[in-house]
C-alpha cells in the first residue's frame, strides 16, 4: 500500500517477480520561487533520505512536479539530462538535477527526440509560455527499460498540468545458481623442474601423508576426496600460485602518448569552461584524433613485434625437433 513520508512525499513499493520490486517515489515540491530557502533545502534533503532508503536491487520510478524549469545547456550534469530538453530555465532548476546526479538517476523528459508541445506540461498564467516542471526519472542503469516518455494533452478535467505518460518495461536478471564444484586453483609447478625443490616437496608431502589418518566409517569415495583434499592443499601452500602477468601493447611512459593525452584531456576541460564553442570543440576533436592514431600506430606495431617473436619461436622449435 502507499506510505506517506510527509504532505508532500508518498512512496509504494511493488513486488515484480521474486525477490525483485519496484519503488515509486511520488513528489510535489513547494513553490521555490516564493518559499525561503530553508524550506526548500529541508524538502531536499528528505527526499534525499528517503532515496537513501531504498534497496540498490530496486527498480526506480520518481514521479515529481518539482516546480523548477531545466534547460538543455545543463553542461554540468550530462549523465542527469540528455540533450533533448527545452530551453527555458529558472534559478532553481539545477536543485532536482544535483539529487540526481547524487544518486545516479536520469530525466526521461530528455531521452527522446519530440516536439515542444510534447515535452512541456505547465502554462504560465501571466505570460502564456509553456514550461517543462513535471518530471519522470529512473535510475541510469535502468534508462534501457524506458521506451517513451511524452505529454499526453487533451485531458478531459480541468488542470493547469498536462498529463505525463511513461512506458517502461522493467527487464528482471534471473539468479543462476552455479552447479557443481569450482576448479582448483592452477599451482607453480616450474618450481618441481629444480632437483632442490622437487626433494624438500616430496618430503613436505611424505610428512603430510604420514600424519593423514583414514576414517574408518567413510566410504571409498569420502576418503579419496578427502586424500585429493590433503595432497593439494599441501601442494598450495608449498608451491603457491602463479603470478599472472599481463603484457600491455603500450608504454604508459611513453613520452609521445602523455604528450598526446595531456593535450586532449587540456582541450576537454577548455570544452567545459567555455561550454562547448566551436573553436574548442573542434580543438578538442583534433586532439582525440590524433590520440587514436597514435594508439592505433602503437597497436601495430605491438602485433608486428609479438609476430616476430612467435616466428622465431617457432623455427626454434623446429630446428629442435630436426636435430
Amino acid at each position: 500500500m502507499p506510505r506517506p513520508v510527509s504532505d508532500r512525499i508518498m512512496t509504494m513499493r511493488q513486488p515484480l517477480s521474486k525477490d525483485n520490486f519496484a519503488t515509486i517515489i511520488s513528489v510535489n515540491a513547494p513553490p521555490t520561487m516564493t518559499n525561503p530557502d530553508e524550506n526548500n533545502d529541508a524538502f531536499y534533503n528528505q527526499l534525499a533520505s528517503v532515496l537513501s532508503g531504498i534497496p540498490r536491487t530496486d527498480k526506480l520510478l520518481l514521479i515529481e512536479y518539482f516546480n523548477a524549469r531545466t534547460r538543455r545547456e545543463n553542461y554540468k550534469w550530462p549523465l542527469v539530462m540528455v540533450k533533448h530538453g527545452i530551453a527555458k530555465c529558472n534559478s532553481n532548476g539545477e536543485l532536482p538535477l544535483a539529487l540526481c546526479s547524487e544518486f545516479e538517476l536520469i530525466v526521461t523528459n530528455t531521452m527522446f527526440k519530440q516536439k515542444d508541445e510534447r515535452k512541456t506540461t505547465w502554462i504560465h498564467p501571466r505570460s502564456r509560455h509553456w514550461h517543462k516542471i513535471d518530471f519522470i526519472i529512473t535510475r541510469s542503469r535502468d534508462k534501457m527499460n524506458i521506451h517513451s516518455t511524452r505529454v499526453m494533452r487533451g485531458a478531459n478535467c480541468w488542470t493547469d498540468h498536462q498529463r505525463l505518460r511513461s512506458k517502461e518495461a522493467f527487464r528482471i536478471r534471473q539468479k543462476h545458481n552455479r552447479q557443481g564444484t569450482s576448479k582448483p586453483t592452477k599451482l607453480t609447478t616450474a618450481k618441481l623442474s629444480t632437483i632442490s625443490h622437487r626433494e624438500t616437496f616430496e618430503q613436505e608431502m611424505d610428512n603430510t601423508l604420514v600424519q593423514w589418518e583414514e576414517n574408518e566409517n567413510s566410504t571409498q569415495d569420502e576418503e579419496w576426496a578427502a586424500l585429493q583434499q590433503v595432497v593439494y592443499n599441501t601442494a598450495k601452500t608449498y608451491l603457491g600460485k602463479p603470478d599472472r602477468k599481463h603484457q600491455d601493447w603500450f608504454d604508459p611512459k611513453d613520452q609521445k602518448l602523455q604528450t598526446l593525452v595531456s593535450r586532449r584531456d587540456q582541450a576537454h576541460q577548455r570544452v567545459l569552461q567555455t561550454r562547448s564553442t566551436r573553436p574548442t570543440t573542434a580543438e578538442y576533436k583534433d586532439a582525440c584524433r590524433l590520440l587514436q592514431k597514435c594508439n592505433r600506430s602503437l597497436k601495430a606495431d605491438w602485433w608486428e613485434r609479438k609476430a616476430v617473436e612467435l616466428q622465431r619461436a617457432s623455427d626454434r622449435k623446429d630446428m629442435k625437433g630436426a636435430t
